[in-house]
């Protein structure tokens, strides 16, 4: 594979990723709060989502913000094989997220239009996405695999991987990742609390969506 590709792939997710402070992580439930849900953490200064494909509403719920929702950058998450990745490439994500990653899916997003982000939790498997080009990552579950320590010691050995933690992280935890200069953004659930979203009380998404950005660049 091309320098001049690894660069633009690199380039892609830095431009998505760079765009807020925290990247939430939304498990939709019901078809009809995609749209007001993204409109709320748009309108919170979080405009970067990721919708996870645990429920049978995520690639309906991916189509319908990508389509009604301006301003929001919507991606996927749990992106598990390559049929996942055309799935939602096909629903209208800007971006895909995996919580590991396969050869299968190294190879099949080699081949692919849509930025992908791998996962890895070990220095092995951050060796191992280097060599197949990659050099922005997901780590997950970050709190369980280290947290912030964890990825403040991988700066040393590898200074060319900038990274988004997601897994654990709450709003206490969030800025001992912002601190580091190899993290790109954090992803967390926090700002949508399930309560929240059942009451449908999108104004409280909203200001604690607001939250998020406060105090950070």
């Amino acid at each position: 594979m091309s320098h001049t590709h690894n660069d633009t792939r690199t380039a892609a997710i830095d431009a998505i990723l760079a765009r807020a402070p925290v990247l939430p992580v939304l498990a939709i439930e019901r078809l009809d709060d995609a749209v007001p849900l993204a409109r709320a953490l748009v309108d919170g200064g979080l405009p970067v989502l990721e919708v996870t494909l645990r429920t049978d509403a995520a690639l309906a719920a991916i189509a319908r913000i990508a389509a009604g929702v301006d301003g929001a950058i919507v991606g996927a998450g749990t992106v598990l094989t390559p049929a996942d990745l055309d799935a939602v490439a096909d629903a209208g994500a800007a971006f895909a997220i995996s919580p590991g990653a396969t050869d299968a899916l190294y190879t099949a997003a080699a081949r692919h239009r849509l930025p992908w982000l791998p996962a890895i939790a070990t220095a092995s498997e951050l060796m191992r996405g280097l060599d197949h080009g990659h050099r922005r990552f997901k780590f997950f579950p970050a709190e369980a695999a280290g947290g912030a320590a964890a990825l403040k010691a991988f700066a040393g050995p590898f200074p060319q991987a900038r990274f988004c933690p997601t897994g654990g992280i709450d709003q206490a935890s969030a800025p001992r990742y912002h601190a580091l200069s190899n993290v790109i953004t954090v992803g967390g659930s926090w700002m949508v609390p399930k309560d929240a979203i059942e009451a449908r009380d999108w104004p409280r998404i909203t200001a604690l969506a607001r939250e998020c950005g406060a105090g950070q660049p």
